[in-house]
């Protein structure tokens, strides 16, 4: 089950975290310091086993949404529960008449969510990711929507 995440799921979000990622302190401090536009939770069994959040980063004037971490924990990877929230994140965006979506992640993985380069579409990284710097086009998408992209401090390395 895919759910809006509450503010006493923050522990599961940590462990959640934490275990997807081998403990790294830059996805733990994102979980902790950045302050989600929509934070999501998928549970087996009342139990929360994964995690995604969209959160504004900035880009000129506007505040694009990036998908950052998208956490399972590792007896659950590979049953759908990290497309599932994705999905569900993409779509709730949409809902609140977002534009697009952000993310940096793997290039193999994300197109399948219909996610592609950003920096070809004139969307640029605060660094030189690559083909691993994506966007995911909703259905307000404007070909204005473009610029640089500045990271909230807790993405720093």
């Amino acid at each position: 089950m895919i759910r809006a995440a509450r503010p006493d799921d923050a522990a599961a979000i940590a462990e959640v975290t934490s275990a997807a990622f081998d403990g790294s302190p830059k996805a733990l401090r994102i979980v902790a310091e950045v302050k989600p536009s929509i934070s999501l939770v998928a549970e087996v069994d009342g139990v929360v086993v994964g995690h995604t959040m969209l959160s504004p980063m900035r880009m000129g004037e506007l505040r694009p949404l990036q998908l950052s971490p998208l956490s399972v924990a590792p007896a659950h990877q590979g049953q759908g529960i990290g497309s599932a929230l994705v999905r569900e994140a993409l779509r709730l965006a949409d809902e609140a008449r977002e534009p697009a979506v952000l993310l940096l992640g793997h290039p193999s993985y994300y197109p399948r969510f219909g996610f592609e380069p950003a920096t070809p579409l004139g969307i640029l990284a605060p660094g030189e990711y690559g083909d691993a710097w994506m966007v995911a086009r909703l259905s307000r998408w404007d070909a204005s929507f473009r610029g640089q992209v500045v990271f909230p401090p807790a993405f720093d390395d």
